[in-house]
C-alpha cells in the first residue's frame, strides 16, 4: 500500500472535537453544494486541514463566495448554507 505525498496534515482535531480527514471533504468535480458540503470545506479551512487558495482552486470558488459562506456559518450556524433559508439569514445592508 501506497501513501500519496500531500502538503499539509492528513487529519485535524475541530473545535468540537470531531476528527476531519481529507475524505470527508467533497470531490474536486462537485457542482451541486448542499449545505453539508459547503460546511464540510469551511470547516476544513477554518480547522487548517486545507487551506483557503488550495480550497479555492480545488473546488473553483471566488474569494467573495467562500467568505459568505464561512461569515454565514460563523453568525448563524451551518443551518445559514441551505438556499432555501437565504432571505432569512442574509445580514441586511449597511
Amino acid at each position: 500500500m501506497f501513501i500519496k505525498k500531500i502538503d499539509g496534515p492528513r487529519a485535524v482535531t475541530l473545535p468540537d472535537g470531531s476528527i476531519m480527514t481529507r475524505a470527508d471533504l467533497p470531490s474536486d468535480d462537485t457542482r451541486r453544494w448542499v449545505a453539508s458540503r459547503k460546511a464540510a470545506v469551511v470547516k476544513a479551512v477554518t480547522g487548517g486541514l486545507i487551506t483557503i487558495d488550495e480550497a479555492k482552486t480545488k473546488y473553483g470558488l471566488s474569494e467573495e463566495e467562500f467568505d459568505s459562506w464561512r461569515m454565514a456559518v460563523n453568525l448563524h450556524g451551518e443551518v445559514a448554507l441551505k438556499s432555501t433559508c437565504l432571505q432569512k439569514y442574509r445580514t441586511p445592508p449597511k
